[in-house]
């Protein structure tokens, strides 16, 4: 009796010690994926403060964010560079599901006059304003109508001279899987300067990083890039129709569920 008692106590032992140490692992790997990125951050933080160049800026970035992933293990794959236009301005919208979106960006993009369309709160934060600054950014208005128009003008004329400034179409992202409505100020801008619009779907760092967790997890990371759109003229509809074709795109790409409330 007493030997068939301690055989199921050690059959019901084993699990739960497997259990404790994939739970301890990823504890570890948590806390390696943020001591790896602190290393990074205060030299690099240090060197923005410096870089009055955002080309400048954006390489450096880029060789840290590809640092990071390497030391972290999380594996990048890019797909479809070829479909950047070679030359002349253009617009990209981007899904935005995690804090690392912009770091994964850095990572898989050459520097060629990107500029980060991002919330104006950021310029109010010393560290991110010294660090978005240093790689090239506009900080836009989300709810203040009137400045917004102004900003939206402003990211206008950045296109024209050239710029190619890259747009998170969700405005923000949440813990729960899934594509939110677009925002309309890539599109807006994309027709109104008949500039390409580039899709640009990332898929996995939700995965690895969720809103609201700190606990980051192991995972692959997909960047694809659509073949640019055209704007089909200049007004609200042909941006609307260019926001339509380029959430479809990325949604048939993200492998997450549609959030956007079914039209009647």
């Amino acid at each position: 009796m007493w030997l068939q008692l301690a055989r199921l106590a050690w059959a019901s032992l084993l699990p739960e010690l497997r259990r404790q140490l994939r739970a301890l692992s990823g504890l570890a790997y948590s806390a390696w994926v943020w001591l790896s990125f602190l290393m990074l951050a205060i030299p690099t933080l240090a060197a923005a403060a410096l870089l009055r160049n955002p080309a400048r800026g954006w390489r450096l970035a880029r060789v840290v964010a590809n640092g990071f992933l390497r030391l972290c293990r999380l594996p990048l794959m890019v797909q479809g560079l070829e479909h950047i236009p070679a030359s002349g301005p253009f617009v990209m919208a981007v899904n935005h599901a995690s804090y690392l979106d912009g770091l994964i960006l850095l990572a898989a993009l050459r520097e060629r006059g990107y500029r980060f369309a991002a919330k104006r709160e950021l310029r109010e934060s010393l560290l991110p304003r010294l660090f978005l600054q240093s790689i090239g950014t506009d900080f836009v208005e989300r709810a203040d109508i009137k400045q917004s128009v102004e900003d939206a003008s402003r990211l206008a004329e950045s296109v024209r001279a050239g710029r190619a400034p890259i747009f998170f179409a969700e405005g923000t992202f949440t813990r729960t899987a899934g594509l939110l409505p677009f925002r309309m100020g890539a599109f807006v801008i994309a027709a109104q300067t008949g500039v390409p619009l580039v899709p640009v779907t990332i898929r996995g760092t939700r995965s690895v990083l969720r809103d609201g967790s700190w606990f980051a997890r192991r995972g692959a990371i997909v960047v694809t890039i659509a073949p640019p759109l055209a704007p089909q003229g200049s007004d609200w509809n042909a941006a609307v129709a260019l926001r339509d074709a380029a959430r479809a795109e990325i949604l048939r790409r993200c492998g997450e569920p549609d959030l956007a409330p079914r039209r009647a």
